[in-house]
């Protein structure tokens, strides 16, 4: 009598192998695809012009800014100026990020702690929440549009480069509606402890803005809604 293991409990064995081998494989193969799947469906930096600009990740050190980087949730942006830098959401949008500038992603949009921002909506681009940027005292939330903002110790700027920007102030603006409904020219600060009424700029402040500005010159990555910008508010291509 053979003291060995049955036939069939042999061939098992050799098919429970080639199947676990196989398995292996395809999960070897998947690797680097569902790798690439993850990444595809972060942020990611697409432009750092000037230096000195840092990301920091989630429970990491801080890191030089380099174009292609991915950029997990609630990662850090840090800009010193003259840096300067250009990020593309999973979603398609994007912003730039420039002068001494601090920024966190956040579930629910930017939180901008200081600093100068543009962000915008693609042209064409519908649907989805909101594009929300929260600075200490207020929110401003962009559908189809580019809105800019400045945030120092003392003041803060939202300013509607194109299209309608809906700032929700922490404090309500006086004599004006909870929300307050921004169109393209028109800019709404905040100093001295309160909100000011919003004012329209003039073609010549605005193209002076254009001209001078740190984030709509110098970058390689396009600006979808630069040309829209300047049609918009009626200035000459620049600078």
């Amino acid at each position: 009598m053979s003291s060995g293991p049955p036939a069939w409990s042999r061939r098992g064995a050799l098919l429970w192998g080639t199947t676990a081998l196989i398995g292996l494989a395809a999960t070897l193969s998947l690797g680097p695809a569902r790798e690439a799947g993850a990444a595809a469906s972060l942020p990611k930096v697409v432009d750092v012009p000037s230096r000195p600009a840092f990301v920091r990740p989630p429970g990491r050190n801080e890191q030089r800014a380099q174009s292609g980087q991915v950029l997990p949730g609630r990662s850090v942006l840090r800009t010193q100026n003259p840096g300067r830098m250009q990020v593309q959401l999973a979603n398609g949008r994007s912003f730039r990020l420039g002068g001494d500038a601090v920024l966190r992603l956040a579930a629910a949009g930017l939180d901008l702690e200081r600093g100068q921002i543009i962000a915008w909506v693609n042209p064409g681009s519908k649907g989805g929440a909101p594009l929300r940027v929260k600075t200490r005292v207020g929110t401003a939330s962009i559908e189809g549009t580019t809105v800019f903002l400045e945030v120092t110790d003392d003041s803060i700027k939202v300013f509607s480069w194109e299209g309608q920007v809906r700032v929700t102030p922490e404090v309500p603006v006086a004599g004006a509606p909870r929300d307050v409904v921004l169109r393209s020219g028109e800019e709404l600060t905040y100093s001295k402890g309160a909100w000011q009424a919003p004012r329209r700029l003039d073609a010549a402040e605005a193209g002076e803005r254009r001209r001078k500005s740190i984030l709509l010159n110098g970058f390689t990555a396009p600006m979808a809604t630069l040309p829209v910008i300047e049609r918009e508010l009626g200035l000459k291509p620049g600078p």
